[in-house]
């Protein structure tokens, strides 16, 4: 009995601690994207593989095309290829072997958010732009690379669009949300102009 009392408790502390390191490290419940379109909009703005994998919460083929290319890649930056967010650096990147782009941790910018998925019947991590939610692909804690952090962000390429170093960043989609179009009738009608 006391054996059983026992394994039953470390069992308890077990689940415990995994559901506390399966919570994503930036709280999604209240965030809402600045960037939103509509599907239409973002069909004719996107390759039929990247609204797939970034609309469609897709994924791409491991060990494809976009893989190669980013395993080939210097110095740079990565963005949203949706909206131009800065998400990850180079100095990030690392060699997995898992077929996707993975980084230890986001950029600086902080433009990656983390939120539960609980789709096809397993629990994950999934990481999505801040700005305009678009599917990037999923983190993982814990698998023993040796990474400042033990975390890897495992990333579909055709997500990501690629600066190198001393490059210039993608202009930033616009804000088209319907609050910030209530806003800019408010500000446009205190200055004495009516919006169109």
């Amino acid at each position: 009995m006391k054996l059983h009392l026992t394994l039953l408790s470390t069992l308890a502390i077990a689940f415990c601690i995994v559901q506390a390191e399966d919570k994503p490290k930036t709280d999604s419940k209240s965030m809402k994207p600045e960037v939103v379109r509509s599907t239409t909009e973002w069909e004719k703005m996107l390759t039929p593989e990247q609204f797939a994998v970034t609309r469609m919460r897709g994924t791409e083929r491991a060990n494809g095309a976009a893989y190669h290319e980013f395993e080939a890649q210097g110095e740079g930056t990565y963005y949203c290829v949706c909206c131009g967010a800065e998400l990850f650096t180079s100095k990030e990147k690392f060699h997995s072997g898992c077929g996707w782009p993975s980084f230890y941790d986001s950029s600086k910018a902080k433009g990656v958010l983390e939120k539960v998925d609980n789709s096809h019947g397993m629990h994950r991590i999934e990481t999505v732009c801040k700005r305009c939610d678009a599917h990037l692909g999923h983190v993982f804690e814990g698998e023993g690379f040796k990474t400042p952090t033990d975390r890897r962000f495992c990333i579909n390429g055709v997500a990501l669009k690629f600066v190198p170093k001393g490059g210039e960043a993608p202009k930033l989609l616009e804000v088209n949300s319907s609050a910030v179009q209530e806003k800019k009738g408010e500000v446009a009608k205190e200055g004495g102009v009516e919006k169109k």
